[in-house]
């Protein structure tokens, strides 16, 4: 008998090559892209990081489209966190403005520049990574390959099987109340209203699914069996590889081009 996971790869034919790594290789992938970039405060490292991501986006199964709209936050966002780097930064090179503390300089526009890369660098492999990561799989590697708490894992996935949910009760709201004439001023006092009805729903939604997940044993100290079997084969092994390849290459380029910079030098 072939198991859920082998009658789901057979009968979807659009599965791409990343979707067949296993969800905890991708954490850790995630881990290993991020991570070593906080070492170093530089345009460099930040931006071939950027490159070879953008380069990985046929494996990920993703078009240019869905990674540009699910980016478009972070790029919305992420000059907001250069802007302190800009005005409060270490003073270098040519002076442009100052007022106070407050100085715009060379030195704080390439900080503030290298920072906003940094935040677009961080958030693009977890895009890449988990835009079509099944929670369910994700549930299973959790138990079955980091042997995480069940009760831990089971109320993670019921936790994320709700947001899909909540987005839907957000916009029948909103459908509601246009339809009955009160949706259409006053933008911030409807935001408001409609995010007290919505947490109103949760603590109800969230009684309810705790009383039923109680109801089927969950946290009763008897040992679970997985209806989806989850493992780790060589396809995780090249990720792993292909992920320490990227974060290596971008910090030697910014060594080989001197524009490496240790984050507490």
């Amino acid at each position: 008998m072939r198991s859920l996971n082998d009658r789901h790869r057979r009968e979807d034919p659009r599965r791409a090559w990343l979707d067949g790594v296993n969800p905890v290789t991708k954490v850790l992938l995630a881990l290993i892209l991020a991570v070593p970039l906080m070492a170093s405060i530089d345009v460099t490292s930040a931006g071939v990081a950027i490159l070879l991501q953008l380069m990985c986006i046929p494996l990920t199964g993703l078009t240019l489209a869905i990674v540009a709209k699910r980016l478009a936050p972070v790029l919305l966002f992420a000059p907001i966190a250069g802007v302190s780097m800009l005005l409060y930064g270490q003073s270098s090179g040519e002076v442009y403005w100052t007022f106070g503390a407050a100085t715009i300089s060379d030195g704080s526009i390439e900080l503030a520049i290298a920072i906003s890369l940094r935040v677009v660098a961080l958030a693009l492999p977890t895009i890449l990574l988990f835009a079509r990561t099944d929670p369910t799989e994700l549930a299973d590697a959790l138990a079955q390959v980091a042997h995480l708490p069940s009760r831990f894992v089971l109320g993670v996935l019921a936790g994320t099987r709700t947001l899909g949910l909540f987005l839907d009760d957000w916009r029948s709201m909103g459908l509601a109340r246009r339809a009955r004439g009160v949706g259409d001023k006053g933008a911030l006092r409807r935001f408001f209203s409609m995010a007290f009805v919505l947490l109103v729903f949760a603590v109800r939604r969230g009684t309810k699914l705790a009383t039923a997940m109680e109801a089927r044993g969950l946290g009763s100290g008897i040992e679970r069996t997985w209806a989806r079997t989850s493992t780790v084969g060589p396809r995780d092994a090249v990720a792993i590889v292909g992920g320490i390849a990227i974060i290596v290459i971008a910090l030697t380029v910014a060594v080989a081009a001197g524009t490496f910079r240790f984050v507490w030098s």
